[in-house]
């Protein structure tokens, strides 16, 4: 690496915080991003115009027009030719910044996968926008002993915090198990500002390049809350949470979601153009109240046994029962019919 390629990252250079060391060592890391969407998108271009080295970007979605208000690697054209975001992305990012190198992969991270995925990188990014991919990146990086940095967010809230395994508290010392269906909000029943998300991913990039440029002593060890509506910032201290948290997993070595006993159970229904999909465990849902939240979203029958909302763009059915079980019809495809429940169910 000479001179004349870092003149590109002058400015970021002049940082003394980073200096030219700390930008050869971005230039030499590698990261997973799992999920390119709203977080995904702003973490992707932030971190390949800071000069990370390797960018290994999975997805499993495509890009629609609502995703334009905030996620910002795409654009109409993407929408028009039907491009996974991942490759989307990919494009975009080579166009950005030569010296890095995009690996697109268009696929559903799951326990089958995500230690391949996840080999040889320094980093691994939660670019995803529900609880089961988290909860299985927290169990591959306890298991393969890589960092991660948390983030979500929802309406104009967001958090994030970074996890540094064996050392620091995982995600389950935070949260115990995730949320069940329909007891939480998604993008597509609250809304999100793209400030929000853009807010929550720098805060997230930030924490990515301490780490990779060797300065993870400047790295807050809190769960770090804004809400870009109010004005807000919080932080919470977490750098004792490991050891008052009697934690299954990073104390006690448990990899429920790595090993695969626990993750969301999806079948094919033959000659339906269906799929069906249960969530991680049994739950008891209102289908009174998701008749409430989803009635803006598309047009919602329901009864004291199911609920179906009609979808027009894209155009699915989902037929949901009490115990968090849903029918997607319109696809036959596993992955697509998964992001179609995370969207409007909550997962």
């Amino acid at each position: 690496m000479t001179d004349i390629n870092l003149d590109r990252y002058s400015r970021q250079i002049r940082f003394a915080e980073l200096g030219e060391a700390g930008q050869r060592r971005l230039l030499a890391s590698r990261v997973l991003l799992c999920g390119c969407g709203a977080l995904g998108t702003v973490l992707a271009e932030t971190l390949a115009r800071a000069g990370v080295g390797f960018l290994r970007i999975v997805d499993r979605d495509f890009v629609e027009y609502s995703n334009l208000q905030r996620q910002i690697l795409f654009d109409e054209a993407d929408v028009r030719e039907q491009f996974p975001k991942a490759i989307a992305a990919a494009r975009k990012l080579e166009r950005i910044n030569s010296d890095v190198t995009v690996e697109p992969i268009v696929a559903d991270v799951d326990y089958t996968n995500i230690r391949q995925l996840a080999e040889g990188v320094d980093l691994i990014l939660d670019g995803t926008d529900n609880f089961e991919i988290r909860f299985l990146i927290n169990d591959c990086s306890l298991e393969m002993s890589i960092p991660w940095v948390y983030a979500g967010c929802i309406s104009s809230h967001g958090q994030s915090m970074p996890i540094f395994p064996h050392e620091t508290a995982c995600l389950r010392c935070l949260i115990e198990s995730p949320p069940d269906p329909g007891s939480s909000e998604t993008c597509d029943t609250a809304g999100i500002l793209g400030p929000t998300v853009n807010v929550i991913a720098s805060l997230q990039a930030m924490t990515a390049i301490k780490i990779l440029s060797g300065r993870r002593d400047a790295v807050s060890l809190s769960l770090t809350m804004v809400d870009v509506w109010d004005g807000t910032l919080r932080q919470m201290n977490v750098a004792d949470l490991r050891e008052r948290a009697n934690c299954p997993a990073c104390k006690h070595g448990e990899r429920t979601w790595l090993s695969g006993r626990l993750g969301s159970q999806t079948t094919v229904l033959c000659g339906r153009n269906a799929v069906q999909v249960r969530p991680l465990t049994a739950a008891k849902i209102s289908l009174s109240e998701m008749a409430t939240k989803l009635s803006s979203v598309g047009e919602v029958t329901a009864n004291n046994f199911l609920l179906r909302l009609k979808l027009v763009n894209p155009e699915y059915e989902i037929t949901l029962f009490s115990d968090g079980r849903a029918i997607i019809k319109g696809t036959d495809d596993i992955g697509v019919a998964r992001a179609v429940y995370a969207r409007y169910i909550g997962l």
